[in-house]
């Protein structure tokens, strides 16, 4: 064993992002003492280089050299099956969202390519049995990660870590920051459009394609005078959208490292059931959903844990007209929250303060009892 070395990974080594930066960026802040390295899929290792942080490329010989003898484990999706957790190592699963669909044991049937249900549930097992703690956002989420996953070890009921950026770094200083760092206008609004995947729309395992259905000619031509439009697809999706006719609206920092700095340079939510609106329900912003496939995702894909459509925290609309309908509804109302906002944020909020990355690390890293 390798004693303080911790190897970061987040989402495949695709990003550098995520609660896996924000233990990686306290710990490089408060404990010197660590000799820390990212796990990085080498075709997005440009990313990591512009960060300037220190990278090893995922599967390379010395990938393989240092994960055995690795002290510490951070990562927030699963590893390959094939990849053995030595006795020595501590592998702290951070996972990456407050689950509204349902996930692994859970799930009914898995509509995924090249595997069964069957085969999922007991892949899922096989990874769940190497993590050593679990970190969770609510005690909602402890519940059923401690069912889906069939997890029986620590959960560390922590708030998010990634949602401390939120709390620290929202002021009018680092949001102007952000946008000229983008190349995004400084005078317009800024709608996030961040859905997420689909399971049974493909192109291959781990390739999943997306229809735009927000007509952006449409939201151009009514919003452009006022307002901007991001879109962040799921790491998961592989569509390229050819954005040159909404030259000055719309931008598509899919790419970019890390959706927190488009959380806090947006004035507006558009997803879908995408975990991104529990996180960005922190900052007290409005939020739209756009589910045009509700019955079928509901129904058939996925199934949800809650009924979405009497709790989520804005309105539910199926077209661009209503999505437009909506946006100048929020304005004339001042971009205040709905009725049930508060509710909303107190069921699942309630543990973010900015110290979640701190509690975490006490009680992994330090083996102390958080406060």
């Amino acid at each position: 064993m390798k004693k303080n070395v911790v190897i970061f990974e987040s989402f495949h080594g695709k990003q550098y992002s995520c609660n896996p930066r924000a233990i990686y960026e306290y710990l490089s802040s408060n404990h010197p003492e660590y000799k820390m390295y990212w796990s990085v899929d080498k075709r997005y290792a440009k990313t990591f280089e512009e960060s300037h942080v220190p990278i090893i490329k995922r599967f390379s010989f010395r990938w393989f050299s240092l994960m055995p003898r690795a002290q510490y484990w951070v990562i927030n999706s699963r590893l390959p099956l094939w990849m053995p957790k030595p006795k020595h190592t501590t592998y702290l699963q951070t996972w990456h969202g407050t689950p509204l669909k349902k996930l692994a044991e859970d799930i009914d049937e898995v509509h995924m390519p090249e595997v069964t249900t069957e085969v999922y549930k007991e892949n899922f097992k096989i990874a769940t049995r190497k993590w050593d703690y679990l970190i969770s956002p609510n005690a909602y989420s402890t519940k059923i990660f401690r069912r889906a996953f069939q997890f029986d070890k620590e959960i560390i009921e922590s708030g998010y870590p990634r949602n401390d950026f939120l709390y620290k770094e929202n002021n009018e200083q680092t949001i102007k920051k952000i946008k000229e760092k983008c190349g995004l206008p400084l005078d317009k609004k800024v709608l996030l459009y961040a859905p997420t995947w689909r399971d049974d729309q493909f192109y291959a395992k781990g390739r999943y394609k997306f229809d735009l259905d927000l007509d952006l000619h449409k939201m151009q031509k009514q919003l452009g005078h006022d307002y901007i439009i991001v879109l962040r697809m799921h790491y998961l999706v592989s569509e390229n959208f050819d954005l040159s006719p909404f030259q000055g609206f719309a931008y598509d920092f899919s790419h970019h490292e890390d959706i927190r700095e488009l959380y806090l340079i947006s004035d507006l939510l558009i997803t879908d059931y995408s975990s991104v609106f529990f996180d960005y329900a922190n900052l007290y912003r409005p939020m739209i959903f756009f589910v045009y496939d509700i019955e079928h995702y509901r129904d058939k894909l996925r199934g949800f844990y809650f009924d979405f459509e009497k709790e989520a925290p804005g309105p539910l609309v199926k077209t661009t007209d209503e999505v437009i309908d909506v946006i100048f509804d929020i304005e004339k109302n001042n971009f205040k929250c709905p009725d049930n906002f508060k509710h909303f944020h107190h069921r699942f909020c309630y543990l973010e303060d900015g110290e979640a990355s701190r509690r975490v690390v006490e009680r992994v890293f330090l083996g102390r009892i958080p406060t």
